[in-house]
């Protein structure tokens, strides 16, 4: 596709759904055509936040739009991104790319073979980039994260491994650049229907080890990561956006300065629009997305 204007509506009129029509509006690149959710009300006063159209059915959207992006309730974002896909429309969906095996194979497929753009929100990675982990001359010998918030409603219609830990889980593969050979994992449910509490080690095949712990039980939000390399350790902390540097490789410092850090989900929503008006290669594809649910899922249990 070469335009200099793409027609992109957003799914969801929830927290993300509002950030993400906000980053839509502001584009220069963006022609909004409008917002879809169930919600009446909700969408109702999306709209007139940002300056759209308000949508009460989901395919009068997709038949008005060249792409979409997907920030409903996790596990609806399987179905609609399907649809979407049938529908010939790019699709830019949060994380986790869908709640089930399958239904995240059905959606690289269609993607792959209709030639269409599909990403998905691993936001972490525009943080790593703005530190230069993508660029660091080794590989690291231990990953170790905890990713932590406090109890909520929101999101407990998948496990926490789905919610807050693929983050990590996505990272871990970026950095290693592979998957792992191992997976070791428990979850366990506190206050909902799904876990909301895990914690894993993933083991790659140089001997390198993942050690990630996720809660929604905390007292608040903690999201600090450290990264062991051969000539010293990052530590990172997401939430206050600093970090330790012993290793010498020439990492940002102040790296929260850095557009890609201050604005993780705007950077995400220019890579999505560069890779459908101009080419570029996909930030996070749709089978870095299944690679994540994969392992979550073994995680939590679901696959052997």
């Amino acid at each position: 596709m070469n335009s200099d204007s793409l027609k992109i509506g957003v799914i969801g009129a929830g927290v993300f759904g509002n950030y993400h029509a906000g980053k839509c509006a502001d584009h220069p690149r963006h022609d909004f055509i409008g917002i879809f959710d169930p919600d009446h009300a909700r969408v109702k006063a999306a709209a007139k936040k940002h300056g759209t159209r308000g949508f009460d059915n989901c395919n009068t959207l997709l038949s008005g739009v060249d792409a979409v992006i997907i920030a409903s309730i996790a596990i609806h974002h399987g179905p609609i991104a399907i649809a979407a896909l049938r529908a010939g429309r790019h699709v830019f969906v949060e994380k986790p790319i869908a709640a089930d095996l399958e239904t995240a194979q059905t959606m690289v497929r269609l993607a792959e073979e209709n030639g269409l753009v599909l990403q998905v929100g691993h936001q972490e990675r525009f943080v790593a980039r703005a530190i230069g982990l993508d660029s660091a001359p080794k590989k690291p010998l231990k990953i170790t994260a905890t990713r932590f918030g406090p109890v909520s409603e929101r999101g407990t219609d998948v496990s926490v491994t789905l919610d807050l830990m693929t983050h990590d889980l996505d990272m871990a593969m970026w950095l290693m650049g592979e998957r792992p050979t191992t997976v070791e994992g428990e979850a366990m449910c506190v206050y909902s229907d799904t876990p909301d509490a895990a914690r894993a080690k993933l083991t790659f095949k140089n001997g390198a080890t993942a050690h990630f712990e996720a809660s929604r039980c905390a007292d608040g939000p903690e999201r600090v990561m450290r990264i062991d390399y051969p000539n010293g350790y990052v530590r990172i902390d997401f939430v206050n956006k600093t970090f330790e540097d012993t290793t010498g490789y020439g990492f940002n410092k102040d790296f929260a300065d850095h557009p890609l850090a201050l604005d993780s989900l705007g950077a995400g929503t220019c890579a999505f629009t560069s890779a459908i008006l101009d080419g570029t290669p996909i930030a996070i594809t749709g089978q870095d997305g299944l690679n994540a649910l994969e392992i979550a899922l073994k995680i939590d249990g679901k696959l052997l």
